[in-house]
């Protein structure tokens, strides 16, 4: 209807609930994968002895489809910084969790910025 400029036949409401469900899901999207991007980066900081080719595929893997995401959608720009802290305090428990290090290993404040986080080739050391 919208293609056709038949805006009077729009149903409206179901219009707004699935705008809104394509921002939810895309904001999910974005939370889900800076969460398992931080968690690598973590044990490629703090597990330095067991690091893998496969830890830098999925760091880069993360990175890239997070790339693409806010390519496809600027306005989550703001959205990442938002829920950075939140995000990090999330992927701080599941490291400590997945690599049987004590919590306190991790620093309470993520330790990367948001420029470090998303950069192609950044790799704590």
């Amino acid at each position: 209807m919208l293609r056709e400029n038949k805006f009077h036949q729009v149903d409206l409401d179901n219009l707004i609930e699935e705008i809104a469900s394509m921002v939810k899901r895309e904001k999910r999207e974005l939370k889900s994968r800076l969460i398992v991007l931080l968690m690598h980066l973590l044990k490629w900081k703090y597990q330095s002895e067991k690091r893998s080719p496969s830890w830098s595929s999925t760091i880069s893997e993360q990175r890239i489809c997070l790339e693409l995401l806010l390519e496809d959608s600027p306005s989550l720009k703001p959205f990442l910084a938002e829920v950075l802290s939140n995000c990090y305090r999330k992927a701080r428990h599941l490291t400590a969790k997945k690599t049987n290090l004590h919590l306190d290993t991790f620093p309470e404040g993520c330790p990367f910025s948001e420029s470090k986080i998303l950069e192609l080739d950044y790799l704590p050391e």
